[in-house]
């Protein structure tokens, strides 16, 4: 590692990624995790099965020099793949990013990364961090008790007895069926956009969302 290249910018740098990147093991989110990422084949993480036929096919191996040239430019490391990323064209960001990643991605590295990453406020703002928020124990104005839909209007209750109402376009049904994910027939309200216009409600499983949800204006 050169001398200024600086893992405390690459974490900030790293803000970009974690929308998509999870460093738990295993914990993938649209991306696959990167933990233990270095000396990886590409496309092999096997907890992951959304690969590109393009990246599962690749004779690619992630280290110094192949990261460096992903992170420039994903299309030309493997033409046709699914990173919709355009990469980090400066040499300078990208040698911090790769620094907090040497640190952040090793074997019990990941937990100090999350705990000081960059975060929002709020579950909505961990939702974007590449730390997925455990939805096991909600607060009540986290926790859905019923929803509704009226023309195209979703209100969603939550158990301190307050309602939102979100345009159907703007709310988000999702499940988790994972160790973090929530209870049975407590799904979750987890709030995003600029002004908590939108949201996602995050079930245990596929099965609960039409019983959930009751045509009613």
């Amino acid at each position: 590692m050169a001398a200024d290249d600086n893992p405390t910018r690459g974490q900030r740098q790293f803000g970009a990624c974690a929308a998509c990147h999870s460093l738990r093991p295993d914990q993938n989110m649209t991306s696959p995790s990167l933990a233990d990422v270095w000396n990886r084949k590409a496309g092999s993480l096997a907890s992951f099965s959304r690969y590109s036929d393009a990246l599962k096919s690749a004779d690619v191996v992630w280290n110094d020099k192949t990261l460096d040239e992903w992170i420039k430019d994903p299309a030309h490391v493997v033409p046709v793949n699914s990173m919709t990323f355009p990469g980090i064209k400066d040499a300078q960001p990208r040698a911090d990013l790769l620094a907090f990643l040497r640190q952040a991605t090793k074997k019990g590295g990941s937990q100090a990364a999350q705990q000081n990453g960059p975060m929002g406020s709020g579950m909505g703002g961990m939702m974007g961090s590449g730390q997925v928020p455990n939805l096991k124990k909600l607060d009540p104005e986290d926790r859905v008790r019923a929803i509704t839909y009226c023309k195209y209007t979703y209100i969603v209750t939550t158990a301190n007895g307050q309602s939102r109402k979100f345009w159907e376009r703007h709310l988000r049904l999702k499940t988790d069926p994972s160790s973090d994910g929530p209870e049975k027939n407590a799904p979750a309200l987890v709030r995003a956009g600029m002004i908590g216009d939108r949201a996602d409600v995050i079930f245990a499983e596929p099965g609960e969302i039409s019983a959930f949800i009751a045509a009613k204006c």
